[in-house]
């Protein structure tokens, strides 16, 4: 698969900018923490700006934004993106859409994690992906950047490839020469109108994943 997001924005004040901006690389301070932290980080991946909230690669921030309208909080503009608390079975969420557009994303996760002490085995990073159906489901609990430029920067900052994934699968119903108008362009009709279930069904893997844990929230959802 080719690096398909990687020339996607070359303009630094529309979007990805990795040439431009080199983040600082350094192994993440919390990782030795133990996993008894009730505290969760929830991190959907997209660009900001109205022109890019119904698209395919903004599915990251519409799950976030479909499950804080379901659960009745709201984000508030803080450091390096916007943030919502949901508090659940003794559990707390915090729900992250960073601003710092896609490649740049791990200076965001790597600042909310040291902030608010959460280990790197209480981080989900929600994000699309074109090797998989529209509406599959992929929970994985490490894996490679496959491409995408927001994994590829949070790898980078983190210094690790371990921490869990949520893919959501956008399909590549594309032709040839046409992906970058694919991933960036909205849903058609069809998809539009399966994807408040998938959406539903995004929330109950948040929730699972702060309160049964990651084994068995990939035996529950992933492949649906």
């Amino acid at each position: 698969m080719k690096n398909w997001i990687s020339k996607l924005f070359s303009n630094p004040k529309t979007q990805d900018n990795t040439n431009s901006m080199k983040p600082e690389v350094r192994e993440h301070q919390k990782n030795n923490i133990k996993s008894v932290s009730n505290k969760f980080l929830i991190v959907g991946l997209g660009n900001i700006g109205a022109e890019y909230v119904n698209t395919r690669h903004n599915i990251g921030f519409k799950i976030l934004d479909f499950f804080a309208k379901k659960e009745s909080v709201a984000f508030e503009t803080v450091k390096l993106g916007a943030l919502a608390e949901f508090k659940f079975k003794g559990r707390t969420f915090l729900l992250l859409k960073p601003n710092t557009y896609m490649n740049l994303s791990g200076k965001a996760v790597q600042y909310w994690m040291d902030k608010e002490n959460i280990p790197l085995e209480n981080v989900l990073v929600i994000t699309d992906d074109l090797n998989i159906p529209f509406g599959t489901i992929r929970i994985k609990p490490k894996g490679s950047d496959g491409g995408h430029n927001g994994l590829k920067n949070i790898n980078l900052i983190l210094n690790t490839q371990n921490y869990s994934r949520f893919r959501f699968g956008i399909s590549d119903e594309f032709k040839k020469g046409k992906q970058i108008d694919y991933v960036l362009g909205e849903w058609d009709d069809a998809e539009k109108a399966k994807l408040p279930e998938r959406l539903e069904l995004a929330s109950e893997i948040i929730k699972s994943f702060g309160t049964a844990g990651l084994e068995n929230t990939m035996t529950a959802f992933n492949g649906k």
